[in-house]
């Protein structure tokens, strides 16, 4: 064979070569792509950190329903309580990452990533891609009746003459850390009780065996409405629709700011193209205003937008918790 006929055959066989790999690749790539445009193929569920009843599960009930509307699949709410969420978070971590199991990630899972640091590699959340915020909460900060106090000053004026017991859901909670930090602006001393939860909680609070407390005002509205706890501040910056008059920690304590922003994660390693969709379908569900009043209706405030958005956002929790876990000397259970 000539020099030139070489030559040509090699060249047909590198371009034949080529070629195979070109279709090889398209052939690994068009399933992922038309697998995610199918997304979702079956039933999904939505793994919840705490027990069935509580603010929690039921945000986790409205959003999964709202979903499940929009993407034509049921979405089952699965309670996995224990370990302060830690227990659904390692749950859905675990969990196939096809995007049809779902996490109601929350302060918890701030916190506890506040309480265990991780290389800067790491997820935001361990073993979670972040999709989507669902909504922002203020904390109220309640006291028995019997506390002669109405203003977040009376308070403090109080913890500055006599023993004031605070009610904690548990050490390391949303409320035990939202507690903490308005100890330490404050300049305050508080006897910290932890009790198992937030329902005990506000029974021991309710039942005058505490005197102060913080707690997500969904939890904590209707006491108030009640009469059995008295509202003195919500922890937001800016005060609450669900609680018209009632001052701002802020108004008092200049800085002070603590909420609980809550949304949804799948397992990492997720398909973006699912998260994408995800993240939009959450997106056009808050934008429904049935959606949101309902949420509003609870103390919530809308939290659209990105992945990224939700990522900085808690993100952003984990850095200030963190300075209060390191001051206050929270140590993990």
């Amino acid at each position: 064979m000539t020099r030139a006929g070489i030559c040509r055959r090699r060249l047909l066989r590198g371009a034949g070569l080529a070629a195979a790999w070109t279709a090889a690749a398209a052939a690994i790539a068009m399933p992922r792509a038309a697998w995610a445009q199918g997304f979702p193929t079956r039933p999904l569920r939505l793994v919840v950190g705490f027990p069935p009843g509580g603010p929690n599960d039921i945000l986790g009930r409205l959003v999964g329903e709202a979903l499940a509307q929009r993407l034509g699949q049921p979405v089952a709410v699965e309670n996995r309580p224990g370990a302060s969420g830690n227990v659904a978070t390692e749950m859905v971590a675990g969990a196939p990452p096809d995007g049809h199991t779902l996490l109601l990630v929350g302060p918890a899972n701030a916190i506890y990533a506040a309480l265990h640091p991780a290389p800067a590699d790491r997820d935001v959340v361990r073993g979670i891609a972040l999709v989507a915020g669902i909504t922002r909460e203020p904390l109220v900060m309640v006291v028995h009746p019997s506390v002669p106090a109405t203003t977040v000053a009376d308070l403090v004026a109080l913890a500055r003459a006599s023993r004031i017991t605070m009610a904690s859901t548990g050490k390391g909670s949303s409320p035990h850390l939202t507690g903490e930090l308005f100890r330490m602006m404050a300049g305050i001393d508080l006897a910290v009780v932890h009790y198992a939860g937030g329902g005990p909680a506000l029974k021991e609070m309710i039942a005058g065996h505490a005197q102060v407390m913080f707690e997500p005002i969904s939890a904590a509205i209707e006491p108030v409405r009640a009469g059995q706890l008295r509202a003195l501040a919500v922890t937001t910056a800016a005060r609450s629709d669900a609680l018209p008059g009632i001052p701002t920690v802020a108004e008092t304590i200049p800085g002070y700011e603590a909420s609980a922003a809550t949304g949804i994660g799948v397992p990492s390693g997720t398909p973006p193209e699912v998260i994408g969709r995800l993240n939009r379908e959450i997106n056009a569900a808050l934008a429904d205003p049935a959606l949101a009043a309902r949420l509003a209706a609870m103390g919530g405030g809308v939290l659209a937008g990105s992945p990224a958005d939700f990522t900085a956002i808690i993100a952003g929790e984990i850095t200030k918790w963190a300075k209060v876990v390191a001051v206050a000397g929270v140590t993990p259970e």
